[in-house]
């Protein structure tokens, strides 16, 4: 592997896939900043309005069922068809004011963006090589997480200015743009992964460990994104933050969560079980300090960038693993992860939603902290199943244990 002082480029199809993601992160997270204003505008509660992030994340499980209808059609073809289908869910909620539309319209997105997260994933590993995997994989998903610094902030702004539903309008129109680079520059045909027949696919999928990390991904989003979700409620009814302030609070988290994203990246291929360990016990302290200084806006910041540092940066390393362990199936692999890391936020988003309705925004890093401690689990389960000789007693090959030791 070559060291890090003479790491080359990532191919320019990397950075054109990860402009991709970043406008679909952008709609996942959005919401988080406009909660507000759109329960305000449709008449219903904070909790209800909070539906929008759980029915996403319930579109994005499905991801590994879409990735399978989609493997014989050619990935340039998905992924065009995947932003044209976004753009036209955005349009739909931006033009109704049925909560129970709005709800369908997110959740059909969200089938969409787990197809163009899980290939775009995919492609991107697959043209930088094995040595650059992991960092391709962390370049591409940290197009989603930029979304946090650039993209939320800037359509929170946007909402205040022209309403919560001008963002949905631009997220349309700019997946419409973005269908040009991605004509042009993503390659035509089937990827080789496509000839393999589904079966042996789906029978790469039963390493033991694949499952220990499918469980890690659901816990680190649901620790880390069912405080995030309700982010706007925490820092400005609890922490006292000025909503003009609120694009400021997300920014920093996006900077944050980045800056985790492309770090572990690179890190994955020299170290993944002690960064994602690491990272576990980071996320633990962070949001278990922040339930005792919620009401404090400067420290709960603060602690909140720590939180998506150290737990959004997990998600690179534990893709690469996915994709390692579920050697001949990249695609379904990275997919199954969307999946889990949209399990996790469904299930963290829902558990918070109804912890506010009966404690308030107090409870809101209590549960993510829970999450995050149940997390430190599977991390460790991992490190120990990473030991000499345990990986052929937990039924891996003697390939796999060279690839992730």
């Amino acid at each position: 592997m070559p060291s890090t002082t003479e790491r080359r480029p990532l191919p320019f199809l990397v950075s054109v896939l990860a402009m991709g993601t970043f406008l679909m992160g952008t709609s996942e997270f959005v919401v988080a900043g406009l909660l507000p204003d759109i329960a305000g505008d449709l008449a219903i509660g904070i909790s209800e309005a909070g539906l929008l992030v759980t029915a996403f994340a319930i579109g994005m499980i499905a991801t590994p069922a879409v990735a399978v209808a989609v493997l014989r059609v050619p990935e340039r073809t998905t992924l065009l068809l995947s932003l044209a289908v976004f753009a036209a869910g955005h349009v739909v909620v931006a033009l109704t004011d049925e909560l129970s539309v709005v709800l369908v319209a997110r959740f059909v997105t969200a089938l969409v963006t787990g197809a163009f997260w899980s290939i775009a994933a995919s492609v991107g590993a697959r043209v930088s090589g094995p040595d650059d995997a992991a960092r391709a994989i962390g370049m591409v998903l940290s197009g989603g997480i930029l979304a946090t610094v650039i993209g939320v902030p800037l359509g929170s702004v946007a909402g205040q200015l022209v309403g919560w539903r001008g963002p949905f309008w631009i997220l349309a129109g700019l997946a419409l743009l973005a269908t040009v680079p991605v004509a042009r520059i993503v390659p035509g045909g089937r990827s080789a992964s496509t000839t393999v027949p589904l079966r042996e696919q789906t029978a790469a999928l039963m390493s033991r460990r694949l499952w220990v990390v499918m469980a890690a991904c659901v816990l680190v989003t649901s620790a880390v994104m069912s405080t995030y979700s309700f982010i706007a409620p925490l820092l400005t009814e609890r922490a006292g933050l000025s909503a003009e302030l609120l694009p400021v609070g997300l920014a920093i988290f996006g900077v944050g969560a980045v800056t985790g994203t492309l770090g572990s990246g690179r890190l994955a291929g020299r170290a993944p079980y002690g960064t994602a360990l690491s990272g576990g016990i980071a996320v633990v302290a962070a949001l278990a300090l922040l339930g005792a200084v919620s009401d404090h806006a400067a420290p709960a910041i603060a602690l909140l960038a720590i939180a998506g540092l150290a737990g959004l940066g997990m998600n690179p390393v534990l893709m690469s693993m996915a994709v390692r362990f579920a050697e001949g199936a990249p695609t379904l692999a990275t997919s199954l992860c969307t999946s889990m890391f949209n399990l996790g936020t469904a299930m963290g988003s829902a558990v918070t939603a109804r912890a506010i309705g009966v404690f308030g925004p107090a409870s809101i890093p209590v549960v993510g902290a829970a999450f995050a401690a149940a997390l430190l689990v599977p991390l460790a389960t991992l490190v120990i199943m990473a030991r000499p000789g345990h990986g052929h007693r937990a039924g891996t090959t003697p390939q796999h244990d060279a690839l992730v030791s």
